[in-house]
């Protein structure tokens, strides 16, 4: 079994998708409808946590489940079918040589089942799309085929129920609520809006209206079920919905209004005499609105085939031209991916990390790593709005150096958590440098590091160490000076504050204390004496871009900057405090504590070349004493770096008495922060191979099995090894691997690292996933926890600016490709299309020789058939050149690659 990837957009096929458990597809748009869909149809639709229009799932819903946006047809007044596979009957075939044969077809945006009933004589089709025109509603279109040779009566019947409420009642007075519902008919539809939104903390007026409506050009129900409990009956259930095995169908008309019961999208057609080979089509739009008028036009004017087939059509227009990345290489499977992996960034920009199936934790929103990574991927599709996006993050950044955790739905809102949780992750101050630096690469836009904006400012202070008493919520989420005026200051401020303060919150060993925990999330046990060697070393890679960044502003002419005072405690001439562990903690007390309800809102003067050496000591410092103390060797010779202490003061990787204990983390950012040597970098390959590589499962496994529950480090010790973040090949870390070994000019590793997660994800017999990159594969193969992965961010942009080696440099356009051999097609090409500088380029290629990249180096440009010079080297394309180009059409950039070796 396997789906088929059909032309050059991603869309696919698959036969009897119905046969394998936990499938599910999104259908979303920007205005804020989630939805899911199974092969059966099962699912979810909401606009956020307490707005659910179908009943939450969870990812065992899927298969546990009776609800389902079901479709139901009556032929020839007494056989009962179902179009989704949900009757009892078709149920008990499911898994015999009487099974109807489903297909799934389906794109970005878009899913189609068909379902074909020899017996009855019947092939079904559902189309289901979320418009991308903003409609805050989900559309299905039904069609039924005649395929038989005689005529046929057939009539429709919907059900699907409405839940109308927040997901917290599921299990939390989920029939109290039902209370609530006031449900009434209309000429095309059933409509519920509760009264109210039950919260015990205090009820609102609810002032959100759902809907299940359907119809077609000729054609409105004749009936409705608005009722659940009076569809499926005394005994009855969805799959054997009493209603429908009655002699007549007992309906309600248009006008009826009833409350207090769980509502049912139970929409019934007149009955159709319907010819051999003939097609009847119905569409239903199931929506939600401010108000029952609102919620009517936003689904009513798609009932009728033509509107939907627009809305289709122009739904998959849209995301195409969204998902803008194209390859051409000599495995054309792979290009195809690499459109879903580019897809979904865009994804998890709508569902955050929450609403779909696997993704049940959380109530809706992003993470503070989910703002940065996303805008990674935005770099390399669609910059346009990144800068002010970029700008707005930094808001949420506190003045001791950690951040906001609770992110609002508009940009650049982020909240006070009002249970004052103390929320400290070690590795928050990392990302904001990567995006940034990226960004300005990208476009040449140092001047953003000289914007200002306000700072983040709640209970929270001193690094979640204190709390500041003073602060009341009234006075608002943005720190205020002496004079209590809001407090702003340039981006390089919030940058310096980022990694200047983590630098100084060491534990035992000098390195960074791990806190509530570092990027893996389940490193959440080791508060005190916990210290993360890993992200340590990334932040001396920080400190050293930073350095680099003002440079370049000093080659611009800008040589002095404006600073907060409090900072200057933070710089030092005095390099003999980084080795003083207590002196480290004072001058980090000291500065926080200058902080804690207020700055003082005076500026000082320091120039850029006293900036950049205090930045360079404290990094080279960073890297000489990782080098000097953690690197490890096992008993079977193999080498490479510890990257963590345990709550107990002890390190965690090396050899133990219950095996070898490795973590693939501690190799990625040691690699790609420089903090490896040259001669380490193959160390680590070996070590990884030995330890963590397993092909069956997709590549590079998270960490070695400890074989204990390890209270002093994790939650995830607790998890069944080989699943989530104990064991499983996490894909995220996988992929930042992967980035780190072409960082590092480890060109063969660095795909192998790639292309093992490739492989295993597009062989359907091994991930059970749709097309696309998983957040982990488990011990089994399976890909779980779908689509919601920072991942594919870091998948997308290491593939273009690492393996294609297509990327920014202060603005111009640099070419550094590290493609194997194998990795051209048969005319000795491969080439990406993407936009840079706000033109459409395509970037092809040669290798007519069939070198190694350590063989080959650019040598010759042509733009549009025309030799390029620029002046400076071989492998760049000013800028300018690039603007000068022709808007609004496609530039072809062809490069010649020679044998002439690395430069």
């Amino acid at each position: 079994m396997k789906y088929e990837l059909l032309g050059e957009q991603g869309d696919f096929i698959m036969e009897n998708p119905d046969l394998v458990s936990g499938l599910y597809f999104p259908l979303a748009n920007e205005a804020g409808v989630m939805s899911s869909i199974s092969p059966d149809l099962g699912g979810d639709s909401k606009m956020d946590q307490n707005s659910f229009l179908l009943p939450p799932v969870s990812i065992d819903n899927l298969h546990n489940d009776r609800s389902s946006r079901n479709i139901w047809c009556r032929i020839n007044g007494k056989e009962l079918w179902s179009l989704t596979g949900r009757s009892a009957w078709q149920q008990a075939k499911k898994f015999s040589r009487y099974k109807e044969p489903v297909v799934l077809e389906a794109g970005f945006m878009h899913h189609k089942i068909t379902r074909i009933s020899e017996e009855i004589g019947c092939k079904a089709e559902l189309s289901s799309v979320v418009p991308a025109t903003g409609e805050t509603v989900e559309l299905m279109k039904i069609q039924i085929q005649n395929i038989s040779n005689e005529y046929k009566n057939l009539q429709v019947i919907t059900a699907i129920p409405m839940y109308a409420r927040s997901a917290d009642n599921i299990r939390d007075h989920r029939h109290v609520t039902a209370l609530l519902h006031r449900i009434k008919t209309t000429d095309c539809g059933v409509m519920v809006t509760p009264t109210m939104t039950f919260d015990e903390r205090g009820h609102k007026r609810n002032d959100r209206s759902y809907g299940v409506f359907g119809g077609n050009e000729t054609q409105k129900p004749m009936g409705y079920y608005p009722v659940l409990g009076d569809f499926i009956g005394e005994g009855g259930n969805l799959e054997t919905p009493r209603a429908l095995f009655e002699s007549c169908l007992d309906v309600k008309g248009a006008n009826y209004e009833t409350g207090g019961y769980e509502a049912l999208g139970g929409l019934c057609f007149s009955e159709c005499r319907v010819a051999p080979q003939e097609t009847i089509t119905y569409v239903i739009a199931m929506g939600y609105g401010k108000s029952e008028k609102d919620l009517m036009e936003n689904c009513c004017g798609f009932l009728s085939e033509a509107a939907f087939d627009r809305c289709w059509n122009e739904t998959k227009e849209y995301w195409k031209e969204k998902v803008n990345v194209s390859l051409q290489t000599g495995d054309s499977e792979f290009d195809r991916f690499m459109k879903w992996v580019s897809f979904q960034p865009m994804l998890r920009r709508i569902y955050g990390c929450s609403f779909l199936p696997h993704h049940d934790y959380g109530k809706g929103g992003r993470g503070w790593r989910d703002l940065w990574q996303d805008c990674l991927a935005l770099l390399m599709m669609n910059p346009g709005g990144v800068r002010q996006m970029l700008l707005d993050h930094f808001g949420g950044v506190r003045f001791d150096g950690t951040n906001a955790t609770i992110i609002g739905s508009g940009q650049g809102e982020f909240i006070a958590d009002r249970n004052n949780i103390t929320r400290v992750w070690m590795d928050h101050g990392i990302w904001p440098f990567l995006t940034t630096e990226l960004y300005i690469h990208q476009t040449g836009d140092l001047g953003i590091l000289l914007e200002s904006n306000s700072y983040f400012k709640d209970m929270q202070a001193v690094r979640g160490e204190e709390k500041d008493t003073l602060w009341k919520p009234e006075e608002g989420e943005r720190l205020k000076d002496k004079e209590n005026h809001i407090y702003t200051g340039t981006i390089l401020e919030h940058l310096l504050i980022q990694n200047l303060t983590s630098f100084y919150e060491v534990g035992e060993h000098n390195h960074i204390r791990i806190r509530g925990a570092d990027w893996n999330d389940a490193l959440d046990l080791a508060n005190e004496r916990g210290e993360s060697v890993a992200f340590t070393a990334m932040y001396a890679s920080n400190l050293d871009g930073l350095a680099a960044l003002l440079a370049a502003l000093g080659a611009q002419g800008i040589n002095e900057f404006q600073l907060a005072e409090e900072i200057l405690v933070l710089l030092t001439e005095d390099e003999t405090i980084y080795d003083d562990i207590n002196r480290k903690k004072e001058i980090l007390a000291e500065y926080c504590k200058k902080s804690i309800h207020q700055v003082s809102g005076e500026k000082m003067t320091i120039r850029g070349d006293r900036l950049q050496k205090d930045l360079k000591g404290k990094a080279e410092w960073i890297y000489n004493h990782i080098r000097e103390t953690e690197w490890v060797t096992s008993k079977d010779g193999h080498g490479w770096y510890n990257g963590y202490y345990d709550n107990s003061g002890n390190k965690v990787e090396g050899d133990h008495e219950t095996g070898v204990r490795m973590m693939l983390t501690s190799q990625v950012f040691t690699l790609m922060s420089g903090t490896a040597t040259d001669d380490q970098v193959r160390e680590i390959v070996k070590s990884a191979n030995a330890y963590l590589y397993r092909r069956e499962v997709g590549g590079y496994r998270l960490n070695t099995d400890f074989h204990e529950v390890k209270m002093d480090l994790g939650r995830m010790f607790g998890f069944a090894y080989g699943h989530k973040e104990n064991g499983a090949v996490f894909s995220h870390m996988a992929v930042m691997f992967g980035n780190a070994l072409y960082r590092r000019q480890a060109s063969k590793e660095g795909y192998g690292a790639l292309f093992a997660l490739f492989d295993h994800c597009s062989d359907f017999e091994k991930s059970r996933i749709y097309p696309g990159i998983p957040e982990y594969i488990d011990a089994s193969g399976r890909g779980v926890y779908h689509y919601l992965t920072g991942a594919a961010s870091w998948y997308l942009v290491t593939v273009l600016t690492q393996m294609f080696g297509i990327r920014g440099y202060y603005g111009n356009l640099t070419f550094r490709p590290q493609l194997l051999k194998e990795q051209f097609d048969e005319n000795n090409q491969a080439s990406a299309s993407l936009e840079f500088a706000g033109r459409s380029l395509k970037i092809i290629y040669k290798n007519p020789d069939q070198l190694e990249p350590e063989t080959y180096q650019v040598h010759g440009i042509t733009i549009n058939g025309v030799s390029y010079q620029s002046g400076r080297q071989d492998s760049i394309i000013e800028r300018e050149h690039i603007i000068s180009l022709p808007e609004h059409q496609l530039h072809i950039i062809e490069i010649s690659l020679n044998g002439t070796g690395r430069d």
